[in-house]
């Protein structure tokens, strides 16, 4: 079964650097090796953000281990150009990693949505969705003629980030309270209901 853990990625490494020097290691020797896909290599090993790169910020970073620990929501308050953004896309790095139900959960949601991405047959990553501030509030919840999820949703099992948070419209600030209430968003449409499943960690900044 093809592995795609940052763990498997460095053993990978490893191995590699045994028969060749680093400069000749190609991503086509690493995704062989792995068992993986080309799309799935810049799926899952693109843009991973690691707390422990973070070196300052103590008292922020203690917020979010805390959040990560109790699932709690949090808000980070700050001049720009502080790290604020820097240190949300390093929360999931320190959320649990997924089952297996979870991740088949989370598949299923971007499956739906059209969101999964080419050559990936399973989401291992905890999802990490940052809406630009002008996102409506259907947007965030869903919706459509046939309703699809919206950002809160396919931030399901992972972490939603606001960032410039009192910009947003006040309707969409406040579609977000029956989602963290309830664990799930109800979309009801002419056609029928849905409701797709929204467990998910808020930071807003």
């Amino acid at each position: 079964m093809p592995n795609t853990t940052k763990a498997a990625l460095e053993e990978s490494l490893k191995r590699l650097l045994l028969k060749k020097p680093l400069d000749k290691i190609t991503i086509t020797d690493i995704t062989t090796d792995c068992g993986i896909s080309r799309m799935a290599f810049y799926y899952h090993f693109k843009d991973i953000y690691d707390l422990v790169e973070w070196s300052c910020l103590e008292d922020a970073k203690r917020a979010l281990e805390i959040a990560a620990a109790g699932g709690h929501n949090c808000i980070m308050v700050g001049p720009p150009g502080t790290g604020k953004s820097m240190l949300a896309k390093r929360l999931p790095s320190i959320l649990p990693q997924m089952s297996f139900e979870e991740e088949l959960e989370t598949t299923k949601i971007y499956s739906i949505a059209g969101e999964l991405p080419a050559g990936v047959q399973l989401i291992t990553r905890r999802p990490f969705r940052s809406p630009h501030h002008t996102v409506s509030a259907q947007g965030l919840t869903g919706g459509g003629q046939t309703p699809r999820p919206g950002e809160i949703s396919l931030a399901h099992n992972g972490v939603l980030f606001m960032d410039e948070f009192p910009e947003f419209d006040r309707r969409a600030k406040e579609a977000l309270r029956q989602p963290l209430e309830d664990g799930k968003v109800t979309i009801v449409r002419s056609a029928g209901t849905v409701s797709y499943p929204s467990a998910i960690t808020v930071v807003a900044a």
